[in-house]
């Protein structure tokens, strides 16, 4: 049970594999018997030594939709629900999995590890498979998940998974998380891991909640000492280590294979290294492309000693700790600059890697990470997306036991526990979080979940600054929505947005959706207010995509505090003039609905034809209850 008791939690990683459900993030020690509203199945296929528990009450596969792609029928190994490499297991014990402790990753990050909502009851919904074409979850599968969930009793859906954007009417997710947003059910959603550039963003409905990734403030520092004194901050979870002495450093690109391209060599690719060459150095490699574990494993087969993984400009300032098969150390864009200079200018460069260490409290934290997928909403430019960040990058959670640490098949490894970044990871410590809200208010809709969440973020990291992205220029809502995630705030947001089915409904008429359209997320046809604008959907943020002259748009708020009265303060976007009426709203008991009108207006001359951003703050003197502003005039 969660929190106060009054509502179980069931989060279900849409994933591409599974669950491992030997981990100790999910034993069902000290859990009684599994709540009487669930009406789930522990569906084991073909693989008998899979078991759910009063821990992981329910487990099911979906391959109907993949099976019908392939020209040969599935194998006994598509039959079952079990996590083979790791994603699903991860995912879903950060949103619910179970205290452990003594966890580390190779001795680093030693403590206890939990999920969100540790007493959580967990399912599993296994969708998507080895990619066909490129085509790894298919949307047959997807949508009979979500059928099934919806079914089975979950209150929270964690789905780390996203695709290209497209039209609401042709996205499985945005489908299947509208009908069970219907039923109350809580939809958590990975904005995607295709950043830094704009307009990247997937996962772009409003009824859910859309999570980008950014830092914590641990971090797991490895050093790289170079033969002429230079040092430089890098990180790594290597669980191998070097003598303690400098060894010959050499550029990718000066040890690739005759037949291997500059281009390819650079990046370490597979194939493109020549042994003779690299044996007993390190190797100093750009990140890009393959897979950063990838560049060691093949520095490894080629004989290095060790890799230097540099960042490319683009990736800037964001390092990331992996569980490298040798020793290695990930540094940063400047650093990596400098490293190729001393490699460049000396006749006999030589360094030195050393052994990873854990540091706790570091400054400054959160910044956003590179790979996050950005606004602007390419569907529907009204809904910022994402809706808000939090933890993504170096997460230590559960893990398979059925592949290494880095998924290579060259890792013979195995490890109960593994760190692992990207949204996929921060999607889950917004679904945990929201298990406890649903727990502690379990007749809040899931709108005022989602407002709770983003009106209660933080624009700032740990030194009062405001949050940057990886390059070291300043964050917008494009990259972290509301802001990031403040869990105990949003147990008290004061005041929500809230969100009805027909509102939900309305908003999809104003799209121009036809009835045809419009049945997939209706059961039967439904009326259409013809006046109702995007603009006025009840959103935590404000969004003007498209601004002339001026425009007003409406919301209400409702009290879910203490009585009280709340004055707006408004931080206007450049150029823009904000007023908002009235401007002081006084709230009497729970429950009361107050409405408003922001009036956005363009200077004239002093408007740009790029996206501005600002901030409208109710504050009773306690709470503040905050809303990204977004427009961009014409």
């Amino acid at each position: 049970m969660l929190l106060s008791g009054l509502s179980y939690f069931c989060t279900t990683p849409f994933d591409p594999i599974g669950v491992w459900p030997e981990s100790k993030s999910f034993s069902d020690e000290g859990f009684g018997p599994i709540p009487s509203k669930w009406r789930g199945i522990c569906d084991k296929g073909r693989d008998p030594s899979f078991h759910c528990n009063r821990k992981l009450i329910g487990a099911r596969y979906f391959n109907k939709g993949y099976a019908s792609r392939l020209t040969v029928p599935l194998n006994s190994s598509f039959e079952t629900p079990r996590d083979n490499e790791g994603h699903g297991s991860h995912t879903l014990s950060t949103a619910g999995g179970n205290m452990v402790p003594g966890v580390s990753v190779f001795g680093q990050g030693y403590g206890t590890a939990k999920g969100g909502s540790p007493k959580a009851r967990v399912a599993s919904y296994k969708v998507c498979w080895p990619p066909i074409n490129g085509d790894e979850c298919f949307d047959a599968d997807i949508l009979a998940a979500f059928d099934a969930a919806i079914h089975d009793g979950v209150d929270v859906l964690s789905v780390s998974l996203g695709g290209s954007a497209s039209n609401l009417f042709n996205d499985s997710v945005a489908i299947g998380s509208f009908h069970a947003a219907k039923k109350g059910i809580v939809v958590v959603c990975s904005a995607g891991n295709s950043g830094p550039n704009d307009a990247t963003a997937s996962n772009l409905a409003p009824w859910y909640i859309t999570v980008g990734a950014s830092t914590m403030d641990r971090e797991f520092p490895s050093y790289v000492v170079l033969g002429n004194n230079l040092t430089f901050k890098g990180e790594s979870l290597s669980a191998a280590r070097l003598a303690d002495k400098f060894y010959p450093i050499i550029k990718a690109t000066d040890a690739k294979l005759a037949s291997a391209t500059n281009e390819d060599a650079v990046l370490c690719q597979n194939g493109t290294l020549d042994p003779k060459k690299v044996k007993g150095k390190i190797v100093l490699c750009l990140r890009g492309i393959n897979a950063r574990v990838d560049k060691g494993e093949q520095a490894l087969l080629a004989g290095a000693v060790g890799m230097v993984l540099a960042n490319d400009k683009t990736t800037g300032n964001e390092i990331i700790a992996d569980p490298h098969v040798l020793p290695a150390s990930h540094i940063n864009f400047s650093d990596g600059v400098e490293v190729f200079h001393y490699v460049n200018s000396s006749k006999s460069p030589v360094a030195y890697i050393t052994h990873p260490t854990t540091k706790l409290h570091t400054k400054p934290a959160p910044f956003m990470a590179a790979f996050s997928s950005k606004g602007p909403n390419t569907i529907i430019p009204e809904i910022l997306k994402p809706d808000i960040t939090a933890p993504g990058v170096s997460v230590i959670a559960a893990y398979t036991e059925a592949e290494g640490p880095t998924n290579q098949e060259f890792d013979n490894r195995r490890i109960q526990f593994n760190s692992v970044s990207g949204t996929s990871m921060s999607c889950p410590h917004i679904s945990g979080i929201v298990g406890l809200l649903r727990s502690l208010y379990p007749s809040w809709t899931p709108a005022a979940i989602k407002s709770a969440i983003m009106t209660t973020a933080t624009t700032l990291d740990n030194k009062a600054e405001p949050i940057m992205n990886a390059t070291k220029s300043q964050a917008t809502p494009f990259s972290y929505g509301a802001g990031h995630v403040q869990p105990n705030s949003a147990m008290d947001p004061g005041l929500v947005y809230d969100i009805t089915t027909n509102d939900y409904f309305n908003f999809l008429c104003a799209l121009g959706y036809n009835e045809t359209q419009m049945s997939l997320f209706s059961k039967g046809p439904y009326k259409c207010h013809k006046n109702f604008s995007i603009l006025n959907l009840n959103y935590p943020s404000i969004t003007v995509p498209n601004l002339s002259g001026s425009v007003t748009v409406t919301r209400t708020l409702k009290n879910v505090g203490a009585p009280g009265t709340y004055i707006v303060h408004v931080q206007s976007p450049s150029g823009i003039t904000i007023s908002v009426k009235p401007n002081i709203l006084e709230f009497k008991k729970v429950g009361e609905e107050k409405r408003f009108e922001v009036k956005l207006k363009v200077k004239k001359g002093k408007a740009t034809k790029s996206y501005v951003f600002g901030k409208m703050i109710w504050s009773d003197g306690k709470h503040y209850v905050k809303s990204p502003l977004v427009v961009k005039a014409v």
